[in-house]
């Protein structure tokens, strides 16, 4: 099946495929999104919005969702993993709201991917196509020709690349490269809340660091659940994919000797909610744009956890790209504008994203404060100077 219709095609409907359908529909835009899925659903996990990403969603008309479905933490703590002593303290309301204009929320990503959905499709009810996945692409002059594994072909005058860090997209544009496995493993969880003891929640938000070792954890869907993120170090990973179960023996085998507050909501995990997976990453591209496709998200920057920024460039992405695509005469300089007023950012806070796995697995968790210099990373390194909405293109 071919169709000649000429729209704007994006590979994967995750969140920054679809944070960048919703952008470019607001834009005047004709959008279809391609999800290779067979439904439109979300792996069940917390991310953490700076405020960079909440100024980003505020644009798109989701201010009432995070209002409603988001965690707002006023402060964190980073504390010793053992002793559960104080190492950093992080104001996350207040300091940002002076200084930035907006705050950090911490939500489940299928509440936010969710609600991007609905909007997308309250555009368009047919602006995503489920059971599509990408195979190929071929460039004309004027069009690019898409092809799927399920026969089907399709035409669009742009293509917005946005499947994610193992990427087809990408490697029709630059070639085959697998990412590299960086040394370290991270265990992903929920826990109802009613089973976590209130004493142990001081505050709700709060990061753990230990030698070679991190957890994170803060509530998520209402206050009703603990997401939490455990890391330590392997030499080698061959497993497949973020979704591999663990047992709960296995993650308090590795984090034994741990503070009571960390191990006491590790043992209520349900088991059916306790998942493991390696983290990989790739040298950032020096190029993301070829004609008339471009890459977005973790297809153009893959990046490691430790700044939390994997959903908020993606979304930084997708209302960028609208804007630049909206403000030139030629779709394909609105490529390449999206391209030269995004790739130095996002190159940053990948390179940056590494340095900060090290600060947080240090040997050394005595020394936690005295390296921080009394700031979190993010803030640190200035990555809250930008918004997305007003940002030179």
């Amino acid at each position: 099946m071919t169709t000649t219709k000429r729209e704007l095609a994006i590979v994967g409907g995750g969140i920054g495929g679809l944070t960048a359908a919703l952008a470019l529909q607001q834009a005047g835009f004709q959008v279809r999104v391609y999800e290779q899925a067979p439904q439109l659903a979300e792996v069940g996990a917390g991310i953490s919005l700076s405020p960079t990403a909440v100024h980003g969603l505020n644009h798109l008309g989701l201010r009432e969702v995070l209002l409603r479905e988001a965690y707002a933490p006023e402060d964190q703590v980073v504390r010793h993993y053992q002793n559960a002593r104080p190492l950093s303290d992080i104001n996350r309301g207040r300091s940002l709201l002076e200084r930035y204009g907006e705050r950090y929320y911490l939500i489940h990503r299928a509440d936010l991917h969710d609600a991007l959905a609905a909007a997308v499709r309250a555009n368009d009810p047919a602006a995503i196509l489920l059971d599509h996945r990408f195979q190929s692409l071929e460039q004309h002059d004027d069009h690019v020709q898409l092809s799927f594994s399920n026969g089907k072909r399709y035409s669009a005058t742009v293509v917005i690349g946005a499947d994610g860090s193992r990427s087809v997209v990408r490697e029709q544009l630059f070639g085959p490269g697998d990412p590299q496995f960086t040394g370290y493993i991270a265990w992903r969880g929920l826990v109802p809340m009613e089973k976590v003891p209130a004493g142990i929640l001081k505050p709700p938000s709060g990061i753990f660091v230990g030698p070679r070792h991190l957890v994170n954890r803060y509530p998520v869907r209402r206050g009703t659940q603990l997401n939490f993120v455990a890391f330590a170090e392997r030499t080698a990973w061959t497993e497949e994919g973020w979704s591999i179960h663990s047992t709960v023996q296995e993650l308090l085998d590795e984090f034994a000797g741990w503070h009571e507050y960390v191990l006491t909501f590790m043992r209520e995990t349900p088991p059916e909610l306790l998942f493991k997976w390696g983290l990989f990453d790739r040298e950032p591209l020096e190029q993301w744009t070829r004609e008339r496709v471009t890459l977005l998200g973790d297809a153009a920057h893959p990046v490691l956890p430790f700044l939390g920024h994997g959903a908020v460039m993606a979304i930084e992405d997708g209302v960028v790209l609208a804007r630049a695509l909206a403000e030139s005469a030629r779709l394909e300089d609105g490529l390449q504008r999206y391209e030269n007023a995004r790739r130095e950012r996002t190159t940053f806070i990948v390179l940056q994203s590494r340095e900060a796995g090290k600060h947080f697995h240090h040997a050394d968790p005595d020394s936690y404060g005295e390296r921080s210099q009394g700031k979190p990373a993010d803030e640190r390194l200035g990555l809250f100077d930008y918004n997305p909405v007003t940002a030179p293109i």
